[in-house]
């Protein structure tokens, strides 16, 4: 197995929404972001289009713990007990006891958590790795930069692999090459300021390519980040905008939906459907109303 390779976890039977990245460390391999429990299935069939199996992997490289990146860890953990979890230390506690994380998601998916998201277990302490961000991991032969890069989440991090930078969601949601990355802004950790520090410190970066999870691999240019913040501050604009007229969830995030599609079908006929299912425009309103809410509340 070469280099780095993408696994389409075809999240609900759909391809394109959810990657998972496998290489071979010479130590076993690794898995950058496990995807959720739902889609273990489709993990180890791609392992074994490689030639490989779960039975293989020994190392979990999470960039950050929400369901749809991490969820499968501890099932995998159960069913390959040599392997580890590398994961932030903000986010090490919930996926040692990860039942607030499942009542908080149940909340929003309420029946359809299972079905989603599949099981979450919990992971014993000694068989994390737990991060600060900074550190040079040696894994078998690979060095790995683990980089903290909040902004999406308080517990993100990237991984730098040689000419490989794995992003998670602080590069954005990019569905093809013709789409600008947008980024995903869901509850409750949004925090701009800290996301452009991020971007910042992803962009000086001396690598070639970008790897995100929802969704493919993209030269690492100054296209795609100047793309992503133009659209972001873009985006936090107009719920803003929204916000200081009085108007209430529904009305904003109907109003920015379908302002979104509109941008989203001038770059690609198929895009407004695909990026509806990857990124719910209602979730990135709910974040980005709480972070102008967090805002208002620091800076009356």
């Amino acid at each position: 197995m070469n280099g780095v390779n993408l696994v389409d976890l075809n999240f609900q039977d759909t391809p394109g929404v959810i990657a998972s990245y496998i290489l071979d460390t010479g130590d076993g391999l690794a898995v950058v972001d496990t995807g959720p429990t739902s889609t273990l299935p489709a993990l180890s069939a791609g392992l074994e289009a490689l030639g490989a199996g779960l039975d293989d992997v020994r190392h979990l490289l999470l960039t950050h713990i929400h369901f749809d990146h991490a969820g499968a860890a501890g099932t995998i953990l159960s069913r390959v007990p040599e392997a580890r979890v590398y994961v932030h230390e903000r986010g090490a506690k919930h996926l040692a006891s990860p039942e607030r994380l499942v009542a908080s998601a149940t909340q929003i998916y309420g029946d359809a958590m299972d079905r989603l998201w599949g099981e979450m277990l919990p992971i014993p302490a000694e068989k994390m790795t737990v991060l600060a961000g900074g550190e040079t991991l040696q894994i078998g032969n690979v060095s790995v930069d683990a980089l903290y890069t909040p902004g999406h989440a308080v517990h993100h991090l990237a991984y730098h692999v040689g000419p490989d930078l794995f992003v998670g969601d602080v590069g954005g949601v990019r569905l093809d090459t013709h789409q600008t990355a947008r980024a995903p802004t869901p509850p409750p950790d949004i925090n701009l300021e800290v996301w452009r520090d991020s971007v910042a410190t992803l962009r000086q970066r001396d690598a070639q390519t970008l790897h995100l999870a929802h969704f493919g691999s993209y030269a690492h240019e100054d296209a795609h980040w100047d793309g992503l913040l133009e659209k972001m501050e873009l985006d936090a604009e107009r719920i803003r905008a929204g916000m200081e007229t009085g108007q209430e969830f529904e009305a904003i995030s109907e109003a920015y939906t379908k302002v979104l599609m509109q941008e989203l079908l001038a770059e690609g006929e198929d895009l407004p459907a695909r990026y509806d299912f990857a990124c719910p425009p209602w979730m990135s309103v709910q974040g980005l109303m709480r972070y102008w809410q967090k805002k208002a509340v620091r800076n009356p």
